[in-house]
């Protein structure tokens, strides 16, 4: 099994010991979204995790577990969101000069294959035009060059949750032509800084441009850091455009402490702060504690290693 943490909050940024409190129990408690009566209990352990993928703004905080981690016997590694935009659209996200100092610390303790640089989503405004992302894309790119080895971009989905959080922005409308002129400007970047570009769950192609469909959760990037080779299909419950192969998620909408305006995580801010306070570090579920009238179901374990072994360098 996939273990996905967590494309719904920033579990890194914002439940590092609660994290750890579940990795260390062994189990962990997730929440139907759609019936909070419905839990699910996933068992946590390294003969049936074959991987860990971290999704994050700032993972500052769970640094300092990672040789811990290690030590009990997990593999991962991390997608890590830098974009351009300021607090006006990320409120809560550090100086990017300390993220960057903090992305560059990540991938120095777990190598730069490890590591994927996220530039998503773009959009454009009056002030986020097409040469502001190219001016900072680049600025970016020189910046993270020689701790990734990849670049992964999107173009905002409007969701009625971004439509609801981007409100007071004024959204430019991103033409076919405005995403030509972008693409074939970021890839021409991204190959003078010897990255590779990809696209995350894109209708277009734009492999002209030498840019391909990627795979956030990546099958072929698993079977490196594992060395072993996956059989496991498609995600089914994720968008039809969306390469990722099939992964559980331990996260919890409405928990994310980022808000950024963007965000389809976060319907409600209101919710989000009454979610915070009933976050406790020792409970099995990531905000509240269990009653007791809940229906828990021990979650199926899928195993995906096959037996052939590859013979990938560490």
């Amino acid at each position: 099994m996939i273990l996905s943490v967590s494309r719904r909050t920033d579990i890194p940024s914002f439940y590092s010991e609660w994290f750890m409190n579940r990795l260390r129990e062994g189990f962990v408690y997730v929440k139907n979204p759609f019936n909070a009566n419905q839990i699910s209990r996933i068992k946590l352990n390294p003969q049936t995790i074959e991987c860990i993928v971290f999704w994050s703004k700032n993972p500052s905080p769970l640094i300092q577990y990672l040789k811990e981690i290690d030590a009990l016997g997990y593999k991962y590694y991390f997608q890590f969101t830098i974009t351009s935009y300021d607090k006006s659209i990320e409120p809560n996200i550090p100086k990017k000069e300390n993220i960057i100092k903090t992305f560059k610390e990540l991938s120095e303790k777990i190598g730069s294959e490890k590591i994927i640089w996220r530039y998503d989503p773009i959009f454009l405004t009056e002030k986020y035009n097409i040469a502001y992302h190219l001016k900072w894309f680049e600025y970016l790119a020189d910046k993270l060059h020689n701790y990734t080895k990849k670049c992964i971009f999107s173009f905002i989905d409007m969701y009625k949750k971004c439509e609801k959080n981007l409100k007071a922005v004024n959204l430019e409308q991103l033409t076919e032509k405005d995403k030509d002129i972008l693409i074939n400007e970021l890839s021409s970047i991204a190959q003078k800084y010897s990255l590779k570009l990809e696209s995350c769950a894109q209708k277009e192609s734009f492999e002209k441009y030498g840019v391909s469909h990627g795979k956030c959760i990546d099958d072929e990037l698993i079977s490196k850091i594992i060395n072993n080779r996956l059989e496991i299909a498609k995600d089914k419950n994720q968008r039809d455009q969306c390469g990722c192969v099939s992964s559980v998620d331990i996260g919890t909408y409405n928990t994310c402490k980022n808000f950024c305006r963007y965000c389809y995580a976060n319907y409600s801010e209101k919710t989000v702060l009454k979610n915070i306070e009933n976050h406790d570090t020792t409970s099995p579920l990531i905000t509240g504690i269990p009653h007791g009238h809940e229906k828990i179901t021990d979650r199926k374990i899928m195993k995906n290693k096959s037996v052939q072994m590859n013979l990938f360098g560490k």
